[in-house]
């Protein structure tokens, strides 16, 4: 493989990560549950990422905002419009990852 320039790199990184979230806004019938017992990761994690990420680099950055910047929309939104009861099977699911 070619080695990519660091500035092309994180460029390219950030592409990713944006597509990714345009992803995750698009399809709003994955519930977070689902996202974490496939992948072990949620909307959740990656906004608690963000905030961690930022704060590395001395920006402060509060979960809820870091929460707005992943979901697109204030959480609080998100959750009332999108966000479904977990069945019983994805709990459990969820419980057994413990």
């Amino acid at each position: 493989m070619k080695k990519i320039d660091k500035n092309k790199r994180v460029e390219i990184e950030a592409a990713t990560f944006r597509r990714l979230l345009e992803h995750l806004r698009a399809h709003t019938e994955v519930q977070n549950i689902d996202l974490m017992n496939l992948a072990d990761f949620c909307r959740n994690c990656l906004s608690k990422w963000y905030r961690a990420a930022a704060e590395e680099r001395d920006i402060k950055i509060d979960y809820e905002s870091a929460r707005e910047i992943i979901y697109g929309i204030p959480y609080l939104e998100w959750k009332k419009k999108y966000q479904k009861e977990a069945t019983t099977e994805q709990k459990e699911k969820f419980n057994s990852k413990k």
